[in-house]
């Protein structure tokens, strides 16, 4: 049995390759974390991949936030599965029980902890070896199979600009334990794995700030009295470390490995100096730990996120079940492929027309190209019948896309059809052109009469060049009458000036308008830096500061990003 653990910043990357992404893993269980899709955002080829069933997890609140998912091989089905860690959303049967004693929280604090969508538990039958063993030779029942339940979290993260959120996360790792232990209680076993967001140890991070006050995090204070650390020795272990149900699989396979980081910032390119932290884990109840665990590791060299997947290998088989539990995204009904009732589109839904869904999704998304696109190919391919040609335009039909809009935000659709070219009547263009080749012979003159100043003449040119091109009538491909081409498109600049006038042309205007001025260098390096601006709210919010454009790394690291800074002057 193999279990993999990967923050995967956002599931809608994947595409159409996900199935190749999970193979690629060679896991039983494949739990990710920050999915930052919502129900409705949720397609088919992501929901219900070929060989593997899924159970997901939403956030209620924002879109495009958190969220967590659990792919299981059709080998390893789980024979239970619940979404959040209250019970308040397991209403369904087939749910994975064990619900501890709640009574210090608060029903609004327990349904702001699940509103978030960072939790789904599987529950899986197990073949101990053992009990394998006894199988073979007294032939006992199956209700001495053992179960294991596999908790994927994605723990929030204390937002220091936030006060509410650092309670938040220490509330949710409260309710963690809580229902951890009480599984645990009812004779299952029982695998924590996902995203912590907190280092546990200075060896788990790149550079702690300050090594004294480093485990003053109550962070790091609830990691200590939630594992068990058996590496220490017991005249220096304190109570609360004894007091432990769980082990950091990693740590008991490895537990002085240094530079062992699962994640990275990427905008400062930190992956590239390996100047991250680890604060991803497969935790497991101590006795599954030390029995059937057999290794577990770090892939670093697995890219496609900010952080890297975790593995650990088990020994014991899994035993699949007949039948994935109600949670099974399959039985979704936009997935399940059944008739839906009428009431569903009677009452008030939260879907939008599908222009309100172009706006609504993440700048930047995968989601958003995609739906841009098929969006716009079904509306230019539905209505290119419609459309008037470009010389004909009925009376009674207001064509917007041929005039510019005097409302501030136009269609969408403006933006894909074809815009309709203005035609010049004939006499008027007549007149248009006549005027222009007098100004084209009175250009021409003025230039041979100044001859000497190469500036002069290439503004000149430029004029000519101005004279040519709007003199010229727009032709429309769609027109039924062609334009013929006037006696100024045969008096083309290029059979008077030539590339060298544009040349000079080109230099006189980067004289006039001048760019930039180059990036310093940094004192270490003696390389370029980058442009920086200042995000953060406070007296600086908008400024632009030059820093080395090296990745960030170690002080003690040659090849990182030195201390260089230095503001921008205002007015360059």
């Amino acid at each position: 049995m193999k279990i993999v653990t990967w923050n995967i910043n956002g599931i809608r990357t994947f595409g159409g390759r996900i199935k190749k992404a999970l193979d690629s893993l060679d896991a039983d269980i494949i739990c990710v974390q920050e999915t930052k899709v919502t129900r409705d955002l949720l397609d088919e080829r992501t929901a219900i991949v070929d060989g593997y069933t899924s159970y997901f997890s939403f956030s209620r609140g924002r879109s495009g936030y958190s969220g967590v998912a659990t792919y299981c091989k059709d080998s390893a089905t789980p024979c239970a599965a619940e979404e959040g860690l209250t019970g308040l959303l397991a209403n369904h049967e087939g749910a994975v029980g064990c619900y501890a004693d709640l009574s210090e929280f608060t029903n609004e604090e327990l349904q702001l902890l699940d509103n978030e969508g960072r939790a789904v538990i599987t529950r899986h039958r197990i073949m101990q070896e053992n009990i394998f063993l006894k199988m073979l030779i007294t032939h006992l029942c199956q209700d001495k199979i053992q179960t294991v339940a596999v908790i994927n979290v994605y723990c929030p993260r204390a937002d220091p600009e936030k006060p509410e959120r650092k309670q938040f996360k220490l509330q949710f790792y409260k309710l963690l334990q809580c229902r951890a232990e009480a599984i645990l209680r009812d004779g299952s076993s029982v695998i924590i794995l996902g995203d912590v967001n907190t280092s546990h140890r200075p060896i788990d991070h790149c550079d702690p700030s300050d090594t004294d006050d480093f485990e003053e995090n109550p962070g790091r204070k609830w990691l200590n009295a939630f594992l068990r650390n058996d590496a220490v020795s017991e005249v220096t272990l304190t109570d609360v470390a004894h007091r432990g149900k769980f082990m950091d699989t990693f740590r008991y396979f490895h537990p002085t490995r240094t530079g062992a980081f699962t994640c990275w910032s990427t905008l400062t390119g930190a992956r590239q100096t390996n100047y991250g932290t680890r604060i991803d884990y497969i935790f497991a109840d101590c006795q599954l730990a030390k029995e059937q665990f057999v290794a577990a590791d770090i892939m670093p060299e697995v890219e496609g996120s900010d952080h890297c997947p975790v593995w650990g290998q088990l020994r014991c088989p899994l035993l699949p079940s007949s039948k994935a539990p109600p949670l099974c995204t399959s039985y979704l009904p936009e997935f399940a492929g059944k008739q839906q009732k009428l009431s569903r589109f009677l009452v008030k839904m939260d879907h939008k027309s599908p222009q309100s869904d172009v706006n609504d999704t993440l700048p930047g998304s995968q989601e958003e190209r995609e739906n841009i696109d098929s969006f716009a190919a079904r509306n230019i391919a539905g209505k290119k019948r419609i459309l008037p040609t470009d010389s004909v335009v009925p009376k009674g039909k207001k064509t917007k896309t041929a005039k510019p809009s005097s409302k501030p935000q136009g269609s969408l659709l403006a933006f894909f059809k074809p815009k309709l070219t203005n035609v010049v009547p004939p006499t008027e263009a007549t007149t248009r052109q006549c005027e222009n080749a007098s100004n084209l012979d009175k250009a021409t003159s003025s230039l041979n009469s100044h001859k000497g100043s190469p500036i002069i003449e290439s503004t000149v040119k430029g004029l000519v060049t101005d004279l040519v091109c709007d003199g010229s009538p727009q032709r429309s491909t769609s027109s039924p009458t062609e334009v013929k081409p006037s006696k100024a498109e045969h008096l083309t600049p290029q059979s008077t000036v030539g590339h060298a006038q544009k040349g000079l042309s080109l230099r006189f205007w980067k004289s006039v308008l001048h760019g930039p001025p180059p990036p310093p260098s940094c004192k270490v390096h003696s390389e370029p830096c980058v442009l920086r601006t200042v995000k953060k709210e406070g007296p600086n919010m908008g400024r632009q500061f030059f820093v080395c454009a090296r990745p960030q790394g170690h002080a003690s690291n040659p090849e990182a990003r030195c201390n260089f800074f230095a503001w921008v002057e205002k007015g360059k």
